[in-house]
């Protein structure tokens, strides 16, 4: 696919990369996490992925089949049905 993350891993980068602007970074409560890109992305086996997209979707829920991008596979256990948070307020888990 030309336009989707590579998912080729590399090595781990050989030091901190030069300061540049901030990357701005939106938390959503029931989704990834919205990068601006392009984006280096070091897992926890030390290898590093890369996207060069102007915004990538990164995975918190870990239900992913191409993790660390989100697939939308959250999306199925936003929608299910008894879902929604626990009567006595707590997160769901």
């Amino acid at each position: 696919m030309p336009n989707s993350p590579s998912d080729v891993p590399r090595p781990p980068s050989d030091g901190p990369r030069p300061a540049a602007a901030p990357r701005r970074i939106k938390v959503q409560r029931r989704g990834p996490l919205l990068v601006e890109g392009p984006v280096e992305v070091e897992l926890e086996d030390g290898t590093t992925v890369s996207s060069d997209r102007f915004r990538v979707a990164l995975c918190t829920c870990r239900r992913s089949r191409r993790f660390p991008w989100c697939d939308t596979s959250h999306r199925a256990r936003i929608s299910g049905a008894g879902d929604g948070p626990p009567a006595d307020g707590r997160p769901p888990p």
